[in-house]
């Protein structure tokens, strides 16, 4: 056999910090087929950056991120704006982007298949005061429900933890925010939720007009806090999304291709699920470049979602 019939040996960059079944399945399945990897396993956020930056200048075709949604954003802030593809395998609590993007979550031999094959797709990228980010954004509650989301609840109960986080926040009063489109439009809330692609915090569609490769973000705007919001929501995921036409008294559903927040105070935010700080003051704006992600030609809906299409008449 010569070095022409062996199957590519592609760079991974993986969160060795990965824990739960997930992490433990992955990285058996990696160490198994360790001879298709040139295996890198990075200490911090901006070691994977650097990583992937290296190796989109080194002309890498194609870079595999094994980790959650926080561990491709570091991969994906080094492979903007370049023609290296990124390949995903799915390893955390939410994967909302290989959701997206039609990745299998528990099968990472199918996520390998898929890479074989090498099918890309362009995808939108963003930034909220210059972090780049793919997926999603938020500003307020849900940011501050993954702010105070401990990774042991995370661990124990999935995704359930950030129910009860939610549950415990829904008493407290939030700041307003003022939102600016780039056009003029002005709106005003409490939290806003800013989608890149139609999924937010896991597998049901809320940004029922999302297109991650049309330019625009697609945004939310909560007017009311406490159990309206969680109504709003939930109803709005019921629905399959909330709708542009016709979403609520309590809710706005813009699209925007950029746009300014202002608080009254320091409020928490997250990009691609994962807390990014806290600011009176947040601006997003296209990131001018577009990612290359290997995906599958045809995204099938996850079978929550369909099991929701047949049962609720809303989503026709």
């Amino acid at each position: 056999m010569t070095d022409d019939d062996l199957p590519p040996r592609y760079p991974l960059i993986l969160n060795p910090k990965a824990k739960g079944e997930k992490g433990r399945r992955a990285l058996k399945f990696i160490m198994a087929n360790a001879t298709r990897f040139t295996i890198y396993a990075t200490r911090s956020r901006k070691e994977a950056i650097e990583l992937s930056r290296k190796f989109a200048d080194e002309g890498e075709e194609l870079v595999i991120a094994a980790g959650g949604d926080g561990s491709l954003n570091a991969v994906i802030e080094g492979l903007a704006g370049s023609k290296t593809a990124l390949g995903v395998f799915p390893t955390g609590t939410m994967n909302v982007f290989a959701r997206e993007m039609g990745v299998p979550i528990s099968k990472l031999d199918q996520a390998m298949d898929i890479i074989d094959k090498g099918h890309r797709q362009s995808v939108d990228l963003f930034t909220m005061n210059g972090a780049p980010f793919v997926q999603m954004a938020g500003v307020g509650f849900d940011a501050q429900v993954i702010e105070q989301t401990t990774w042991e609840s995370k661990k124990r109960l999935g995704p359930l933890a950030y129910m009860l986080t939610t549950a415990k926040l829904l008493k407290n009063k939030p700041p307003r925010v003022n939102v600016v489109c780039d056009d003029g439009r002005e709106f005003q809330g409490v939290a806003m939720f800013v989608g890149n692609g139609a999924l937010y915090g896991g597998q049901f569609p809320l940004f029922r007009r999302a297109n991650n490769s049309d330019q625009l973000l697609d945004v939310v705007i909560f007017k009311e806090s406490g159990y309206q919001f969680v109504r709003d929501t939930l109803r709005g995921l019921a629905k399959g999304g909330i709708d542009p036409q016709s979403p609520g008294d309590s809710v706005e559903y813009i699209q925007a291709a950029g746009l300014t927040v202002s608080c009254e105070e320091s409020v928490p935010v997250e990009v691609d699920g994962e807390l990014w700080g806290r600011s009176k003051e947040i601006e997003f704006a296209s990131l001018g470049s577009k990612l290359e992600v290997i995906a599958p030609q045809e995204v099938k809906a996850s079978r929550w979602y369909a099991l929701l299409r047949t049962l609720n008449p809303w989503t026709h």
